[in-house]
């Protein structure tokens, strides 16, 4: 454990393995992007250090692209379920995050992927989106599976819905309804049922044991 924290340790390498398993390949600008509060000179020398610990990579990719990539190799993708695990212990911090935290819809695919679930397997296909295009997440149920990848142009979702980051927490985790979390700010453009589909049951709806 030791040796794993010398590597992953410190403030932002576990932050930047979270990007990339939530971006996947991306530039330079996109990565800082979705960590505020980074200087780009420390975000430069994390890098070198992980691509010297093999948990990334670069790679040139040509035109169209054009562009630098920096991807995570096979060890850095391994710290998938570290990140999983970290997330889930911490949600329930974020019920009430402080006023200055900073926010990015795409932050919820990795725990989305924790949290969502397809409530009706055997209804067709649904796309929920978080947010939009420029950040933002799409949740994809059917046949019982849910997945969450970036946004795309290629789909069109049937339900889109923005809320204040810690509705959005409390509705993907359980804690309150649709109806509710619209009192509190979320809206919904499409359909209700689809979001409804992909919410984990709520707490006073799980069966309890006897």
């Amino acid at each position: 454990m030791a040796r794993a924290l010398d590597l992953v340790g410190d403030r932002w390498t576990l932050l930047i393995v979270r990007e990339l398993l939530t971006q996947g390949p991306c530039r330079f600008a996109d990565l800082r992007r979705g960590l505020p509060g980074i200087a780009s000179n420390l975000l430069a020398d994390r890098l070198r250090e992980m691509e010297a610990t093999g948990l990334l990579v670069r790679t040139e990719e040509p035109p169209p692209v054009a562009a630098t990539l920096i991807r995570l190799t096979a060890r850095g993708r391994d710290l998938g379920g570290v990140v999983g695990e970290l997330t889930r212990w911490g949600a329930p911090l974020m019920a009430t995050p402080p006023e200055d935290d900073e926010f990015r819809v795409h932050w919820f695919a990795l725990p989305l992927r924790h949290f969502a679930r397809d409530g009706a397997p055997d209804e067709p296909p649904v796309t929920v989106r978080l947010g939009d295009l420029s950040d933002g997440c799409d949740v994809l149920a059917g046949g019982g599976r849910v997945d969450v990848r970036p946004c795309s142009t290629d789909r069109q979702p049937d339900a889109t819905v923005t809320a204040p980051p810690q509705v959005l927490i409390r509705l993907f985790t359980g804690q309150i309804s649709v109806r509710k979390a619209q009192a509190e700010g979320l809206t919904v453009s499409g359909s209700v049922d689809a979001l409804e589909r992909v919410l984990p049951e709520r707490g006073e709806r799980r069966a309890r044991p006897r």
